[in-house]
């Protein structure tokens, strides 16, 4: 909405905005494009114009939205999906993946179930063993052994020190 509502100040009346990419009906110019950066960049945005980047950020907006969707993931693995999706070689998204992001795309897809297993695990409404299903890690202990990895708690600790966080609504 934001970005929308920031297109129409400028006169630009988008076709569709959708989690990182807006169409727009017609050319920028040079100097429609440097100020419209200036502004999306003032509230966290950037405007992404060559054709690798916006490949890459397609990648990852797929890869959020398919992890963080409600539900377990396709019994696809991430390299077929992606390869499927984009209609390219998977070595290739990777090397240019690893190349402008600065990281594989395996440790981005790890850091993305990471931060889901973390949302599920606040939530509190699944235990371990089907957050483990949902998100296809091979068993419990990987999950545990990756989560630890990446953020250095088990996951029991990090519930833990969540709850210890948490002030009940009775008491505030």
């Amino acid at each position: 909405m934001v970005v929308k509502s920031e297109l129409e100040k400028f006169g630009l009346h988008p076709g569709t905005v959708t989690l990182g990419e807006a169409e727009i009906p017609s050319e920028l110019s040079p100097q429609q494009k440097l100020e419209l950066n200036e502004r999306l960049q003032e509230l966290g945005f950037e405007l992404i114009d060559d054709r690798k980047t916006r490949l890459i950020e397609g990648v990852k907006t797929s890869i959020v939205e398919l992890i963080h969707s409600t539900g377990d993931l396709p019994k696809i693995t991430f390299s077929e999906y992606l390869s499927d999706k984009f209609h390219q070689d998977y070595s290739a998204l990777s090397k240019l993946f690893s190349e402008v992001q600065g990281m594989t795309l395996e440790q981005y897809v790890i850091t993305q179930k990471i931060e889901r297993v973390k949302e599920l695990l606040v939530y509190d409404e699944l235990s371990l063993s089907q957050i483990s299903l949902q998100l296809n890690y091979s068993s419990v202990s990987h999950l545990s052994k990756q989560f630890k990895k990446v953020t250095g708690l088990t996951p029991t600790h990090f519930k833990q020190v969540r709850e210890k966080k948490r002030i009940p609504l009775d008491k505030i």
